[in-house]
């Protein structure tokens, strides 16, 4: 609201108040003093209703296998939900649904699919998951999310696929407002237990698997050393969650229109 349309609503409302006073009995004072009542709880309500009206922020952690995301992202949730946020953990892939199924019988070996149908249904398996993920983004919760589809390029184009190939399934998903990238070597990566388990596991396609990460990165992903200590990395990534929460709620405070959700994800390659 401009300040123009705040005097309107307030000379407005005040007319109405001093239109059924006395005028002989009401002082000049009086009369000052019950505009700026009616002004102040104008401005107390619209600062009220912007307030709730901050969507949740989309969180992502991204990184190699063995990098400690699931770890940082488990720690994360606990953190903020015991400052008050409502906040939630997704998982990709998601391996409760039809699909997630079948993404996990190929990743622990017990089915083959060809290179290209398996990223589509990585691609698949992060769709279905879209309309709920926005209905909660919208209602304020904070979203965590454990991988994404810079992942499922990541490990795609690792084995071969051409890269713009592998982005296109998953323009116009919604964008990240944060992304952190969990950057371990993969020779630290050997030393961790579970590593080698699951069918990506491997230490030449990790190695691609990260320079891919690398090309994808834009300037506004944090990078996170996955090598420092699980609390370390756990205080750096808590620190700017924490500031980029803040500042979203700002900016839902003081905007004309409702802060929407960015659905434009690799429209800009």
């Amino acid at each position: 609201m401009n300040e123009e349309e705040v005097r309107d609503w307030t000379e407005l409302y005040s007319r109405r108040v001093l239109a059924r006073s006395n005028p002989r009995r009401t002082s000049h004072s009086t009369r000052i003093s019950t505009v700026l009542n009616l002004f102040f709880l104008f401005v107390a309500h619209h600062h009220k209703r912007h307030q709730t009206m901050a969507r949740g922020r989309f969180i992502l952690l991204e990184g190699c296998d063995r990098a400690g995301k699931s770890t940082q992202c488990a720690k994360l949730v606990a953190a903020l939900q015991d400052k008050g946020h409502a906040v939630e953990l997704c998982k990709f892939p998601d391996r409760t649904t039809t699909i997630g199924q079948m993404i996990h019988a190929y990743l622990t070996n017990a089915k083959e699919l060809d290179d290209k149908a398996i990223h589509l249904l990585f691609s698949a398996n992060r769709w279905e998951a879209m309309q709920q993920m926005k209905r909660k983004l919208r209602a304020g919760t904070h979203l965590i999310v454990d991988r994404y589809a810079y992942s499922g390029v990541a490990f795609s184009t690792a084995k071969g696929l051409d890269l713009t190939w592998c982005k296109n399934p998953d323009r116009g998903l919604v964008r990240p407002d944060l992304t952190f990238f969990l950057d371990l070597p993969t020779a630290d990566a050997e030393k961790r237990g579970g590593f080698g388990e699951e069918r990506y596991e491997k230490r030449e396609l990790q190695e691609k698997v990260r320079e891919v990460f690398l090309q994808l990165k834009s300037k506004e992903w944090v990078m996170i050393d996955a090598r420092h200590s699980v609390q370390a990395m756990h205080h750096e990534i808590l620190k700017v969650t924490e500031d980029k929460i803040r500042a979203g709620e700002r900016d839902a405070e003081f905007a004309e229109e409702d802060d929407e959700l960015l659905e434009d994800l690799f429209l800009d390659s």
